[in-house]
């Protein structure tokens, strides 16, 4: 791998401030020690910061050898928030909150841009500005959504932004990247549907909705595979039935309730329209009545075509032809989406390993099991500090030294 040295030489300090974070999670939105943390590195190291954006967020402001004069800039985005998880690795830097924890790596998605904020700080290799954007309340509470609605890209005026997340099972030394969709949009339903209770011995008398709600589920399928063109992607999970409090009474609701993941917003369309009309429709035919709520939360996450391929090329730079990886559209959500949608950009992933870091990982000790993301078992991988910051340092280097095309700048 082609690393930079001295953001090798320095990751052992980065490591330290990982592992800090990583024992003192903190949910989204409550944030604040961790964007103090984040805000007292930037300034001792001389770089210029804005707090309080989304009420936890963090700015950090790094203008290159011309002082920012060119007028160039573009974002690095990284995320702070973690998760309520209950933490069961043993190790020294575990959670010290019950029922809090880094379950997802956003710990080391803040310590690789320190790492790079650090190089940046002394080395400004670089005309234009660096934005350092350290998110809250990446986990379901849409920080980045509400970074913008603060006036993100209004106060910080930049061409593109790009983000980064790690990803267990891609071998560590690896990176991937890809245009268009590459992660899910992600949405929330209930229906609750409105029947008439009674006695169990009785059914006649009644109307039953735990079978009008199987044969909505039943029917949410069919959308899947008789609706959507085969080539399109799309998922309905139906997670939650519940119906009743004992078993001689048949319940007069019974509510559904699950999530919907999709690439793209029209497909998302067409899966709502239909499962309502599946929903209502069935319900009136069995003489039941039905509510139907659908929740858009995260929008799918649509890589650039040109900045992913940019990035592709730095990568190639970084870990070369084999390390450099087409990334692989997955289903789950990112609210990095919500950038995009602003400014051009792209979103990749840097490989995690499959949890041998974790030391008796492969023994079967008490730190043994799964190392995957939201599982209580997972932590960062450090070995990534290195690249990840040498990936984010290269990235602004080689996109403030070029002049990207009218067509990518329009986005």
């Amino acid at each position: 791998m082609n690393l930079i040295e001295a953001i090798v030489a320095n990751a052992a300090s980065i490591q330290a401030l990982r592992r800090d974070i990583h024992a003192h999670p903190e949910l989204g939105f409550q944030e604040e020690r961790t964007a103090e943390l984040v805000a007292s590195q930037l300034a001792a190291w001389g770089i210029k910061t804005h707090r309080g954006m989304a009420r936890t967020g963090v700015v950090g402001m790094v203008p290159g050898s011309d002082g920012g004069r060119s007028g160039r800039a573009m974002g690095l985005r990284a995320d702070m928030d973690a998760l309520p998880i209950a933490e069961a690795n043993t190790f020294a830097h575990a959670s010290r909150h019950p029922g809090r924890m880094h379950a997802c790596g956003h710990d080391g998605h803040v310590a690789m841009l320190l790492a790079a904020a650090h190089h940046f700080a002394s080395h400004r290799n670089f005309e234009g500005t660096v934005y350092l954007i350290f998110q809250p309340a990446e986990e379901g509470g849409g920080g980045a959504r509400e970074m913008i609605a603060d006036g993100l890209f209004d106060r910080f005026p930049m061409e593109a932004v790009f983000g980064m997340h790690n990803w267990p099972g891609l071998p560590v030394g690896t990176l991937a990247v890809s245009p268009g969709p590459v992660m899910g949009s992600s949405n929330e339903f209930k229906i609750t549907v409105k029947g008439k209770g009674g006695h169990a011995a009785l059914p006649q008398d009644t109307t039953d909705p735990v079978p009008i709600a199987c044969q909505i589920v039943q029917g949410f399928q069919t959308i899947l595979t008789r609706n959507m063109k085969p080539v399109d992607s799309g998922v309905i999970s139906v997670t939650m039935i519940h119906a009743g409090d004992t078993t001689n009474v048949i319940a007069n609701e019974c509510e559904i309730q699950g999530t919907v993941r999709t690439f793209t917003l029209d497909v998302l369309d067409l899966i709502e329209a239909r499962m309502r009309e599946i929903a209502e429709g069935v319900s009136a035919a069995f003489g039941a009545g039905c509510s139907f709520e659908f929740n858009r939360n995260y929008p799918p996450t649509i890589n650039a075509p040109y900045e992913a391929g940019f990035c592709r090329d730095v990568m190639r730079e970084l870990v070369g032809d084999g390390g450099a990886q087409p990334q692989e559209p997955t289903l789950g959500a990112e609210d990095f989406a919500y950038m995009l949608q602003a400014r051009p950009g792209a979103y990749c992933f840097i490989g995690n390993g499959d949890g041998a870091h974790r030391g008796n990982y492969t023994g079967g000790g008490h730190d043994a099991g799964p190392c995957m993301l939201h599982n209580p078992r997972y932590d960062f991988n450090d070995e990534l500090i290195a690249l990840g910051g040498s990936y984010w340092v290269r990235l602004a280097e080689r996109w403030l030294a070029h002049t990207p095309p009218a067509a990518a700048q329009a986005g």
